[in-house]
């Protein structure tokens, strides 16, 4: 059973999962293509970030960022590498969706890579709904990157619906 905290970002494991997170994606893309935040900017005020616990042992983590509007966008997902294929992407993303939902935002947006090793978060994403779209925000079109979003009837149970034009 996996235990959700709201995070300060203080804690030693949160930092090596985070550095692991950056590493990887600096050795999957180019520079110009990296969009992951680094420590500072995921403790910016519009960013809620979420870290989540099996007994002392951090297993995954993911955070929300406020873009206004309604919108948020997901941000820092990460599994940890002992826990990778069991399900905890799917438990992290749902309670991000749900967050979102209870907030009453309307739309989650998210960026992913366009490489084969982001294929599995791709398909996660597409799991739960999410659908391709066309860069938002100061994100430009990239090969490198895939933009998607997930509309929310704001309910606490996310559900699909239409996206405003």
């Amino acid at each position: 059973m996996l235990r959700f905290e709201l995070d300060d970002l203080a804690r030693s494991e949160i930092h090596r999962l985070l550095e692991e997170h950056l590493a990887d994606m600096h050795a999957t893309s180019p520079p110009e293509s990296i969009h992951a935040l680094d420590l500072r900017e995921l403790r910016d005020p519009a960013v809620e970030f979420w870290s989540a616990w099996e007994g002392p042992e951090l297993r995954g983590c993911g955070a929300l960022k406020d873009l206004g509007g309604g919108d948020v966008e997901l941000k820092s997902m990460r599994t940890a590498q002992a826990a990778r294929g069991k399900g905890v992407g799917t438990f992290v993303l749902r309670h991000l969706l749900t967050l979102a939902a209870e907030r009453g935002h309307r739309r989650v947006l998210l960026e992913t890579g366009s490489q084969d090793f982001f294929a599995p978060a791709r398909r996660l994403y597409a799991r739960h709904g999410f659908t391709f779209r066309e860069p938002f925000g100061d994100y430009v079109q990239d090969p490198n990157s895939v933009f998607m979003e997930l509309c929310l009837d704001g309910a606490a149970d996310p559900k699909v619906k239409p996206c405003p034009l």
